[in-house]
């Protein structure tokens, strides 16, 4: 975990990052919350990025994330400014399940593309085969699926990627099952979301989660203030889009707007 301090801050902001990926690919939008006033918080998920307690895209448990998430809360505590989460896809997902299991100091949160639903599932043959392998084989690798070409209409990103030696191509049986339960888990306990605001953004050509699950999810949502703003034709990676500027500005206001109603 690592700290990316800001000039006379007004706020922190954790970022969690998504499924096969690292912190390294959110340097761009570090900097542009840094700049904007804000301490940045981030760290690599367990099995992933420049972690090595864990055989590479591989967990035994959600908790792992959930757990490694607070301590980054924790730490982000220490500046003594509002809090503020921000998940994207799975790391979305993670954010989730972490508020829904733990009580933390978070002022707002914001969601991108959170992995609620994917667009494309195992076969049922395979799915129940995973079921299997879960209990016999649980870190036997398979291919993930998931490409940068899916991700990203953004070139430059999507050749940073090519050789990006930390990108995580492979993982584990038990981590897509853990995915899985996690993902309902999200909707059994959607009650347990606490009562802060909310902004959630989805790609509205998104080749990776399933944004019809994404809404459905967010309009179940029990809480007083929350915000849903879909990207026309941006795919999953909202903040690495050619319009990100865009993207990032409608973050940046909503984070504003919260700081200036807790004044």
């Amino acid at each position: 975990m690592w700290k990316w301090e800001a000039d006379g801050a007004k706020g922190v902001v954790v970022i969690v990052h998504g499924a096969a990926e690292h912190h390294g690919r959110y340097r761009w939008l570090m900097e542009m919350f840094r700049l904007s006033g804000f301490h940045v918080v981030m760290g690599d998920l367990p099995g992933q990025g420049t972690t090595t307690r864990r055989k590479r895209g591989h967990i035994q448990s959600f908790d792992e994330y959930i757990n490694e998430v607070a301590d980054w809360v924790a730490a982000a505590k220490e500046f003594q400014l509002p809090i503020f989460l921000l998940g994207h896809s799975m790391g979305g997902l993670v954010v989730i399940r972490t508020l829904q299991e733990k009580r933390l100091p978070v002022d707002g949160v914001i969601l991108s593309s959170p992995c609620l639903g994917l667009v494309t599932y195992p076969s049922k043959g395979l799915d129940l085969l995973s079921k299997v392998l879960n209990y016999v084989a649980p870190s036997m690798l398979f291919d993930s699926g998931l490409s940068v070409e899916m991700a990203t209409r953004n070139e430059e990103v999507r050749e940073m990627d090519k050789n990006d030696s930390l990108y995580v191509t492979k993982v584990s049986v038990r981590w897509y099952r853990e995915l899985v339960k996690a993902m309902q888990l999200a909707y059994r306990n959607i009650s347990k979301f606490p009562d802060i605001p909310l902004l959630l953004m989805q790609g509205g050509d998104d080749k990776i989660v399933d944004k019809a699950v994404v809404k459905e999810w967010f309009d179940q949502l029990p809480i007083s203030e929350k915000v849903y703003k879909e990207w026309n034709k941006l795919y999953h990676e909202i903040f690495n889009e050619p319009e990100r500027d865009h993207v990032f500005l409608y973050a940046k206001t909503f984070l504003d707007t919260q700081l200036q109603l807790q004044r």
